[in-house]
């Protein structure tokens, strides 16, 4: 954690429910936040709103991901805290799963999060400090059914985030992954989790701003703190 400097975070999926309340928290914690999406007017929106920048780029694309790191290498902003926050969420059966729905989970929970971290990670470690937040899922963990793809890329998401561990270690870069239980975003409007036997009423689930505050709470530790994992769920 830095004396009075602001810092640079960028969080990814700024323009769903929990990467805009992540965004809306970072800002009001003094960083200097770069708000990633591919809604170019509702991030532009967000961004006038609370104060943050716009960087519109799909994270399953890899040339937009470059085109991002070019962007704020040349703004001279390196990345303080990368938060990983971009997902897609799709529920069926494994039997009734098509191949482009497997794919589509993939690719923005598993390869979108693998490919931003590799272009924003060098920067990182040449500066010998650094937090990458992947926001993972109970669903990393824990087995439910129907979720067939999404538990993919969300197990698949842990086992790359234990990988860079590994790979970071002692380098002065640290990493959470960030796995909370189901929270109340606009991801659920057509699923009608109040009237199924396999999921959580929206009531009982953790809020897009609880999320948030666990992101603040690991990036405001001290350099020398790290919170290798971090689940959070509804008491």
């Amino acid at each position: 954690m830095s004396d009075g400097v602001s810092r640079t975070a960028l969080v990814t999926g700024a323009t769903g429910g929990i990467g805009e309340a992540i965004v809306r928290r970072l800002v009001a914690d003094g960083f200097r936040v770069f708000a990633a999406g591919r809604r170019r007017g509702r991030l532009e929106r967000l961004a006038e709103e609370v104060g943050g920048v716009a960087l519109a780029f799909d994270v399953t694309e890899e040339a937009e991901v470059e085109g991002a790191r070019r962007v704020l290498s040349e703004a001279n902003a390196r990345v303080d805290v990368l938060v990983n926050a971009a997902g897609v969420f799709d529920l069926s059966p494994v039997t009734e799963t098509s191949e482009a729905v497997l794919n589509r989970n993939l690719d923005a929970n598993l390869r979108g999060a693998f490919s931003v971290t590799r272009a924003f990670l060098p920067a990182m470690l040449a500066a010998g400090s650094g937090l990458v937040i992947q926001v993972g899922s109970v669903a990393g963990w824990r087995a439910f059914p129907e979720n067939g793809a999404y538990s993919a890329s969300k197990y698949g998401l842990r086992g790359f985030h234990e990988v860079l561990l590994e790979e970071i270690r002692g380098t002065g870069v640290r990493a959470c992954l960030l796995e909370p239980g189901a929270v109340d975003t606009p991801i659920w409007d057509p699923l009608a989790p109040d009237c199924s036997p396999y999921l959580p009423s929206r009531g009982e689930m953790l809020r897009p701003d609880d999320v948030a505050r666990a992101v603040s709470f690991v990036a405001g530790l001290p350099d020398p703190v790290a919170v290798p994992l971090l689940r959070i769920e509804r008491a």
